[in-house]
């Protein structure tokens, strides 16, 4: 059975348009026919999509004010010329965050009086991970140049050289080190 239903193996799809409570959004598309002779087409129906789909996480906070602004406020606290990583800033914050959830409110970041300093966020390896969403692409890593941080030919900085991390968590993660079991 390469597609389709598990129980029968066709190609057609298991579900069919009476699954969902509503109308199919306008960006919806239909199936027709069989196998290489399938034919995909939208509907001509403008009826706005009714369903709601959500992306919320059990015991994930939702996206309101205070999950962005502690967010912004540990942020605010990189000084120049050192970096945190989008998994280091959800480690620090706790439960409920993740890399993924602060590369999107680093993108999201408001441009306002507080002039969160969004650049000093950068990825595991030590690279910009703005391209194609920020004018000029090299912005990000423009920025951090002129607070003094260095990128090789590949447009990674060596992290662990300007990695900064809250006081007060690397006191508490030394604190909370297990032993190797090796030693």
């Amino acid at each position: 059975m390469a597609c389709g239903s598990p129980i029968t193996g066709d190609c057609e799809s298991s579900l069919s348009n009476n699954d969902f409570d509503t109308e199919p959004g306008p960006d919806a598309w239909y199936g027709t026919g069989s196998g290489s002779d399938r034919v995909l087409t939208k509907p001509m129906s403008n009826k706005p999509d009714k369903r709601i789909i959500s992306n919320a996480a059990p015991n994930r906070p939702r996206d309101d004010e205070s999950f962005r602004n502690r967010a912004y406020e540990l942020v605010m606290r990189i000084p120049a010329g050192r970096v945190m990583s989008y998994g280091l800033v959800a480690r620090v914050l706790g439960a409920g965050y993740d890399a993924r959830a602060i590369g999107n409110l680093m993108y999201a970041t408001p441009k306002d009086e507080r002039n969160i300093p969004w650049h000093r966020v950068i990825n595991s390896q030590g690279g910009c991970s703005t391209a194609g969403m920020t004018t000029p692409p090299d912005l990000q890593q423009r920025l951090l140049e002129s607070e003094g941080i260095t990128f090789n030919d590949k447009g990674r900085c060596k992290i662990e050289t300007y990695l900064w991390t809250p006081p007060e968590y690397d006191a508490e993660s030394k604190d909370n080190q297990q032993g190797s079991l090796f030693s």
